[in-house]
């Protein structure tokens, strides 16, 4: 099993800090240091606590790809990731050009998340039409269909929707061949459907249990069978949130500042067994069966978040502690 880290990069995402590259290379050293296999940075032009029932302010946020750029020369080992990068935001071509230099930047460590985008207000802000779930979904699979075919040999000719591409060709390459597509959402026919033609494999995040997954994984494996794939051959990785203690009690008590922190009223119902229940949480010998509950589903990695928000680490303790009590002990027993 590997094991991911979301790194910080919002406004909020480290209290008492601004939000700067450096804060965030910092993360992403230190998760090299610590032993994560890999480190992750989500896409937005900013974030909103209007979900949560908070202050909508618009919130700052790290432009993903030109980050990466700068964590792949300030790193060896851990491979990078989007998760994910909103197709409508920028052209498949120039994306597959940028991701082919940022392959080559890091030595052939980047994995690319693509997904459909779901936040209107940035959308809005930034001129992007929003349009229906479906209108997104759309541009989700052109998109996702010509960085396929950029992994090809040969030039790329294509009539979609809303790109046409003649003779393209993606000189120079990337690294890897093909580059790794993954395609992240909550598991739904379509979303199954692309992914299993398109991508490498498919991500979600932040809160499931084993059980829930397993039924999305037959669904995964049932759309690998109806587009003629192997479903042995389709990948699958999962986000989870992580709240983690010593012991019963100060788990408990990491959940009570989690929850206390938590903007607006998104988390007023929730019981530490209800968060339990769904994310990676608890002491580090539970934490460590519900990741082998995971890998017996076959999932090959977990990208953790370690607070009750996303891409936030507001106790590094909390990392260190995973380090040390989840992580090392995963990779003695490899």
């Amino acid at each position: 099993m590997r094991i991911g880290l979301s790194l910080p990069h919002y406004g909020f995402s480290l209290p008492g800090e601004p939000t700067t590259f450096e804060s965030c290379a910092a993360w992403a050293e230190r998760a090299e240091r610590l032993g994560f296999d890999s480190v992750w940075i989500s896409d937005h032009f900013f974030y909103s606590f209007a979900r949560y029932g908070a202050d909508p302010a618009p919130i700052a946020s790290l432009e993903p790809l030109t980050t990466l750029a700068g964590l792949a020369v300030r790193t060896d080992r851990v491979r990078l990731g989007t998760l994910v990068l909103c197709a409508p935001f920028r052209h498949p071509g120039l994306l597959a050009r940028t991701a082919a230099s940022l392959d080559a930047l890091s030595g052939g460590r980047l994995d690319l998340g693509l997904g459909a985008g779901w936040l209107q207000e940035e959308f809005t802000a930034f001129g992007y039409p929003f349009g229906s779930v479906g209108e997104r979904f759309d541009h989700l699979e052109e998109t996702l269909e010509v960085l396929a075919a950029f992994a090809g040999a040969g030039p790329v000719t294509s009539d979609g929707p809303t790109i046409s591409l003649r003779d393209a060709r993606l000189s120079p390459a990337p690294v890897q061949r093909p580059l790794p597509l993954w395609v992240g959402g909550k598991g739904g026919p379509r979303l199954l459907r692309l992914a299993a033609t398109h991508a490498a494999g498919w991500n979600l995040v932040w809160r499931v249990a084993p059980g829930a997954y397993a039924t999305k994984v037959e669904a995964a494996h049932a759309a690998c069978e109806r587009v003629g794939r192997d479903p042995a051959s389709f990948r699958l990785s999962i986000g989870l949130y992580l709240l983690l203690g010593e012991d019963e009690a100060a788990a408990r008590a990491v959940f009570e500042r989690g929850r206390a922190a938590m903007p607006g009223d998104a988390m007023r119902a929730e019981t530490y067994e209800t968060w339990r229940a769904d994310t990676l949480s608890g002491t580090p010998a539970q934490v460590l069966e519900r990741i082998a509950a995971f890998e017996t589903l076959g999932v090959e990695e977990i990208v953790i978040s370690p607070w009750v928000l996303p891409f936030a680490i507001p106790e590094a303790a909390q990392v260190e502690l995973f380090a040390d009590q989840v992580l090392a002990p995963l990779r003695a027993g490899r």
